[in-house]
């Protein structure tokens, strides 16, 4: 008696094999992750800053890594090709270029006009600060040793970026360390000096009031006689010019 094998096993490990294969491309796909956000903000800034023909300061941002931070809050200078190619910039040195010609904060060219002459804007650099000289117009708001000639060229997305007509000097003008520790080189301003007050003008002894003669009192009608008021002080006077010279000419 012959018996045979049941075939309901065969489909089975067919299902098997297939699931075994298509489990790393399940894997593989699950794993692919959208890009950063600050990576789509820098394509678009880049796209904008190559319609507006900024190619060479593109090419500066794709040899620096710019990490997350930085591209969250920036505002981009841009020198323009032709400033560039003036330009010796060693490339251990790009991401410090890329510092000063940013400021750590998105801004607009219409937010920048707020600001007033005389003020300090940092950049994204330490310790490298621009002074602002703020003329009233698109053409003559100046920071440092440069002019923003094309503003606005970036603001499809979060980054924003300025066209300017120069290279920021590495050394900056502005100092923050203005004040002097010599007390003795500091004035005060002239308001605040204060100076004595004058002296009273001498006063001659004969024309104060203790030695003035007292006026005569008006006479009391009830009585018959006017009454004369002695004042101390004359009594005083009066004995020291008559007797003092009385007595110096007797004793001599």
């Amino acid at each position: 008696m012959t018996t045979t094998k049941p075939m309901a096993t065969t489909p089975i490990i067919i299902i098997i094999s297939i699931v075994a294969l298509l489990l790393p491309l399940f894997k593989s796909s699950s794993s692919t992750t959208l890009p950063p956000k600050n990576d789509r903000d820098l394509r678009i800034a880049t796209e904008e800053m190559q319609k507006a023909n900024y190619f060479t300061f593109v090419m500066l941002l794709n040899m620096s890594p710019l990490d997350s931070e930085f591209l969250e809050n920036v505002t981009f200078l841009m020198p323009n090709d032709r400033m560039l190619s003036k330009t010796v910039i060693p490339e251990n040195r790009v991401y410090t270029f890329l510092q000063r010609h940013s400021i750590p904060s998105p801004l607009i060219f219409e937010h920048l006009q707020y600001i007033p002459t005389g003020s300090i804007l940092p950049s994204s650099l330490p310790e490298y600060m621009m002074g602002v000289a703020n003329g009233g117009d698109r053409r003559s708001f100046v920071l440092n040793n440069v002019r923003i000639i094309s503003p606005n060229i970036c603001t499809a997305g979060s980054i924003r970026c300025h066209g300017i007509d120069g290279v920021l000097s590495p050394v900056s003008n502005v100092s923050l360390h203005t004040c002097s520790n010599d007390e003795d080189s500091v004035a005060p301003p002239p308001s605040l000096v204060t100076s004595p007050p004058p002296l009273p003008p001498p006063v001659d002894p004969f024309l104060t009031d203790d030695f003035m003669v007292p006026a005569p009192q008006p006479s009391d009608s009830s009585s018959g006689y006017s009454q004369f008021s002695w004042d101390g002080n004359l009594i005083e006077v009066i004995l020291s010019t008559i007797l003092v010279p009385l007595v110096i000419g007797v004793s001599i």
